[in-house]
């Protein structure tokens, strides 16, 4: 019996367009876009189709159409018998996953998604915060020139530890650019600024945090139903109140990524799906293992591949 990880996207992997062909194809996924419309009380459907992509890339949109379309993508599949034993999500990615183990309903996750966006937004003033992707240092070495630059300059922080060599930081814009000068001239491949509206995870992010805490109050967390590996420490969780406290951690605690693939092969996975936009959880497990098969859904084209192998393995 294979043992099948799916895995949620997080910020980063909208594109225009993102689920209109499941969409058409598919009343199960159509009703996830119709429920998110309802719950939300404008049409992410449109936005998640036609844009306009800076609408789309605001945080607070980004976030309820990515969980969207990952959830169109997740209903599909569990329609055609593929269910996970074990989830995780990078990130916004998290909810996401939430919702695949029952844990969050998708109409409480979707609106409260897009008020994580808002929060995270109110927290650091558009232009003040910033994030770089950081290639080809070990993660002590980023920690402690991260740790140095702050001292100096103000707030930033390792926030996503992906894979081996692959560390995003975070904080002011001020900092994040000098403590990428530094990580240059200690070795670094490269220091890649990111087109992001917010420095998340980072500790600028407490306000956000504090507020999605009260927003969490409000909400039905229940047990999940299956293993969920969260991000704040790449650790099994499936107890309700437990998942709630997670939720509001991860808001200003680095993403410990690579801990979470770890953690997902060690609980015997053979398979990996990427279920939602893009592939770029795909090619981070990767970097992190050879040695499991790695699938994605985000259209007609990588579903029918993704059903063809698991009828062929069946």
């Amino acid at each position: 019996m294979k043992k099948i990880a799916f895995i949620f996207p997080g910020q980063g992997s909208q594109t225009v367009g993102m689920g209109k062909d499941l969409y058409e194809r598919f009343d199960v996924a159509k009703a996830v876009f119709d429920e998110a419309d309802k719950a939300l009380g404008f049409s992410i459907t449109d936005m998640c189709f036609n844009g306009p992509e800076d609408e789309l890339r605001k945080t607070f949109n980004t976030q309820p159409a990515i969980l969207t379309v990952s959830i169109a993508c997740h209903r599909v599949l569990r329609e055609h018998g593929i269910v996970p034993t074990i989830v995780a999500g990078h990130s916004l990615g998290e909810y996401s996953a939430l919702v695949a183990a029952g844990s969050l309903s998708f109409s409480d996750a979707v609106q409260l998604v897009r008020k994580r966006g808002q929060l995270m937004q109110e927290a650091v003033p558009l232009g003040e915060g910033s994030m770089a992707a950081i290639l080809g240092l070990a993660r002590d070495v980023v920690v402690d020139i991260c740790h140095k630059a702050e001292a100096e300059f103000g707030a930033v922080q390792a926030v996503n530890f992906n894979c081996p060599g692959q560390i995003v930081i975070a904080g002011k814009k001020l900092a994040v650019e000098k403590a990428a000068e530094l990580l240059k001239a200690a070795g670094a491949k490269r220091a890649v600024m990111l087109p992001v509206s917010a420095p998340f995870h980072s500790t600028l992010m407490k306000p956000a945090a504090e507020k999605l805490a009260h927003e969490l109050e409000t909400i039905n967390v229940q047990d999940a139903l299956i293993p969920v590996v969260a991000n704040i420490n790449g650790q099994i969780i499936t107890n309700g109140q437990e998942i709630k406290e997670s939720l509001v951690e991860q808001a200003d605690h680095p993403v410990e990524w690579e801990q979470c693939i770890a953690e997902i092969i060690k609980s015997g996975t053979t398979t990996f799906v990427e279920v939602g936009p893009g592939k770029v959880l795909s090619a981070l497990t990767k970097k992190i293992t050879k040695e499991i098969d790695h699938f994605n859904v985000e259209d007609m084209i990588s579903l029918e591949k993704t059903l063809d192998y698991f009828t062929e393995v069946r």
